[in-house]
C-alpha cells in the first residue's frame, strides 16, 4: 500500500464503501440541495457544470428536489421527471456525471402544501394530508415572505394517483441515466405531512395511529422498489424536524417505526437528519440520537445535518452512519472530497446566493483548491 493510500485508509470519510452493488471510494455524499435554477421545471446545461464538478470517481451525488407531477411544486424553477421534455434535460447532466465516474441518484419529491395556487396548473389548491394552511414563512434574506394558499385534503381514492406519480417519476429518472432515486420524505414536504402528528388530522387509514400515518410513505417506497428494484431506491426522513410546522409529539417512535419497517422492502438506503438540526441552516445541542434507527435499518444508513470533517469522521469511526451526506459545504468546495483528504481549508458558503436563479453565481463559480492556491484546474 502506498504512502498516500495508508493515509487514506487513516480518514473514515476517505475509506472505501460497497453500498450495494455500488463501489464507493469515499463515503462523502453530496446531499440534495434545492437550487432553483431549472427554468420552467426544465434541468438546464449549466447544470452539467455544476453536477460535474462535484463528480469524483467512486462518489456519490444525489441531485436536487424534482417533482413528480404538476403538483408537486412550490418553488421557482425547481426540476421536474413527469414529462419527456424533462426527463431528456436530465440526460447529458446525468452523463457528465458518469463520466467522472460517480454514482448519481435523484431525489424524487412532492411538496404537497408548501405551495400556493401560482405554482399550480388552473389555480388549483395544493393537496395535502389536511386542509390546515401553513403561516407565511420569512425566506432566507429575511426580507421576504413566503405565502402559502390554504391545501386541499386528498380524498382516500386519490392517494394511489399520487403514489403513481412517485412510481413514474422513478421510471423517468432510470431512463434519464440516474442510477437510483431517493424519496423525499424528510423536512415537512408531503410525505412528511402524512407521518407526522402534527400535521396529520386525517381519520381514514392514513392517519390516526402511527402504522396508518407511515401508510403513504411506504405505499410509495413498494411502488417505487416495484419499478425499479429495490436496489435502486433510498428514502430521506426527517423524524425530529419541526420544518415548515411539521412536528411530531414522539419522533424517536417515528424514526424507529420507519427505519424497521422499510427492512421489509429491502431498499437500498435510510438518509437521516440528525436531531441536532430543528430548522433549517439551525444546529442545536441535544441528546436525542439516530443511533437506535442505524441499528434497527440493515441497508446503508446516511446521515446529514450540520456536519464537518471531525464529527463526519467520528460518525465513520463509531460506526453511527455508512455515509455522511455534506450539502453547504459540498456546495461551496466542489472539490469537498480532496479538501477532507488534505485537511485544507474550506471556501465559505454564500447563502444569499443559494437560491438565485444565476446560472453561474453561487452555482458553478466557487473556486477549486488549485484555483485559491494560484493555479487553473479542476479536480
Amino acid at each position: 500500500m502506498s504512502e498516500e493510500e495508508e493515509e487514506k485508509q487513516r480518514i473514515p470519510l476517505r475509506t472505501p464503501y460497497k453500498m450495494g452493488s455500488f463501489q464507493l471510494s469515499h463515503r462523502i455524499v453530496l446531499a440534495p440541495l434545492t437550487r432553483q435554477r431549472s427554468y420552467n421545471n426544465v434541468p438546464q446545461p449549466h447544470a452539467i457544470l455544476y453536477y460535474s464538478q462535484r463528480a469524483t470517481q467512486g462518489g456519490f451525488l444525489v441531485a436536487e428536489a424534482t417533482g413528480v407531477s404538476d403538483t408537486a411544486h412550490g418553488y421557482p424553477n425547481t426540476p421536474g421527471l413527469w414529462t419527456k421534455e424533462q426527463t431528456d434535460a436530465w440526460k447529458p447532466i446525468v452523463k457528465a456525471v458518469h463520466a467522472k465516474g460517480a454514482v448519481f441518484f435523484c431525489q424524487i419529491w412532492h411538496t404537497g402544501r408548501v405551495s400556493n395556487t401560482g405554482f399550480q396548473s388552473n389555480g388549483q389548491s395544493p393537496i395535502s394530508s389536511t386542509d390546515r394552511e401553513l403561516t407565511p414563512q420569512l425566506e432566507d434574506n429575511d426580507a421576504d415572505t413566503t405565502q402559502f394558499s390554504p391545501p386541499r385534503r386528498l380524498r382516500t381514492d386519490e392517494i394511489p394517483k399520487v403514489v403513481h406519480d412517485f412510481r413514474i417519476a422513478a421510471r423517468n429518472a432510470i431512463e434519464a441515466g440516474f442510477d437510483g432515486v431517493e424519496i423525499h420524505g424528510a423536512h415537512g414536504y408531503l410525505i412528511d405531512q402524512f407521518l407526522k402528528d402534527q400535521v396529520n388530522d386525517r381519520t381514514d387509514q392514513y392517519g390516526g395511529s402511527l402504522e396508518n400515518r407511515c401508510r403513504f410513505a411506504l405505499e410509495v417506497v413498494e411502488a417505487v422498489s416495484d419499478e425499479i428494484g429495490a436496489d435502486r431506491v433510498g428514502i430521506r426522513l426527517s423524524p425530529f424536524a419541526n420544518y415548515m410546522e411539521c412536528g411530531d409529539s414522539n419522533p424517536e417512535a417515528l424514526g424507529l417505526y420507519m427505519a424497521e419497517a422499510l427492512n421489509k422492502y429491502g431498499i437500498l438506503f435510510c438518509h437521516m437528519v440528525e436531531p441536532r438540526m430543528i430548522s433549517p441552516g439551525v444546529r442545536v445541542e441535544c441528546s436525542q440520537s439516530l443511533f437506535p434507527m442505524r441499528k434497527a435499518f440493515k441497508g446503508t444508513f446516511i446521515v446529514a445535518g450540520g456536519y464537518g470533517r471531525e464529527d463526519g469522521n467520528k460518525a465513520v469511526a463509531e460506526n453511527r452512519a455508512d455515509l455522511v451526506a455534506y450539502g453547504r459545504h459540498f456546495l461551496a468546495n466542489p472539490d469537498l472530497p480532496k479538501r477532507f483528504e488534505l485537511d485544507a481549508p474550506l471556501n465559505k458558503y454564500k447563502r444569499e446566493t443559494f437560491y438565485t436563479p444565476h446560472p453561474v453565481l453561487g452555482y458553478t463559480d466557487y473556486p477549486f483548491l488549485e484555483e485559491t492556491d494560484g493555479y487553473i484546474g479542476g479536480n
